[in-house]
């Protein structure tokens, strides 16, 4: 059941927020828009260094002062690893008008919600391997510090599925189209939670590199896209103090369940 709950808590995140298009008509205003992303960006850094980089380096404590070693080497093939998707994977952020990846003739509304994936793909990953360590009865990682990674990815998703579900129904689409776009992008979490959860089975001498993996996947996605578009046009100290609130939130979620 813990594992069904770890696994699942973030997907309900992503669907609640696209929930929205049944209650309201208008997109998020860009100010409110700013600090949830920048919000989302304080959640992603805070679990990635609590629940994944500082687990990593506790692994490999056995190396001396080479325990680094694993962590630096998983964060920076996690970072490569989102920098090809980005170049492969065709997708749209939203507000441009210009796509990235590969050229592909897809609607623009398949483009949005494979952008939002790109992001969703190092979160399954790295509740997966947390849940993972956990189950592996890893003494650095514990079940309650997999569920508080759950539910802060959980927190940050529901922004997310909410800046994709709001835009399509204000674009047009019906609520029920709008809903099924901004919970899909969130579908994929649970699938490669699964995933690494099976491959970690098999490989658990490399746990410390597979959660800096993750780890370096979601800084690729906070550096690359979520600060950035966090940061353009005017009030740009919304995401800053939306960082913040994210950053703090995530951490004494981290040291208070986990």
């Amino acid at each position: 059941m813990e594992l069904f709950w770890g696994v699942m808590i973030p997907f309900f995140g992503t669907a609640a927020g696209a929930g929205c298009a049944f209650f309201l008509k208008k997109d998020l205003g860009a100010s409110v828009q700013k600090a949830l992303l920048g919000f989302a960006s304080g959640v992603m850094v805070a679990a990635s260094v609590w629940s994944l980089l500082i687990p990593a380096m506790e692994l490999s404590a056995g190396m001396g002062r080479f325990a680094f070693f694993p962590a630096a080497a998983g964060l920076l093939l996690g970072m490569g690893f989102l920098l090809l998707m980005d170049r492969l994977v065709p997708h749209l952020h939203m507000g441009s008008e210009v796509s990235e990846g590969l050229p592909a003739t897809l609607k623009k509304t398949t483009m949005l919600v494979l952008a939002v994936t790109l992001h969703n793909i190092p979160e399954g990953m790295a509740v997966g391997v947390v849940l993972a360590g956990a189950l592996l009865q890893e003494s650095e990682v514990t079940l309650a510090g997999a569920l508080a990674l759950s539910v802060g990815i959980a927190i940050q998703n529901f922004p997310e599925g909410a800046i994709i579900s709001l835009p399509l129904r204000s674009a047009g689409e019906s609520r029920s189209k709008a809903f099924y776009h901004g919970a899909l992008s969130g579908a994929v979490e649970p699938v490669a939670a699964l995933l690494t959860i099976w491959l970690a089975r098999f490989i658990q001498p490399v746990l410390p590199g597979l959660l800096a993996f993750a780890a370096g996947a979601m800084f690729y996605v906070v550096v690359e896209e979520l600060i950035p578009e966090s940061a353009q046009g005017e009030h740009s100290n919304l995401g800053t103090i939306g960082f913040s609130v994210g950053f703090v939130i995530m951490m004494a979620l981290d040291v208070a369940l986990g």
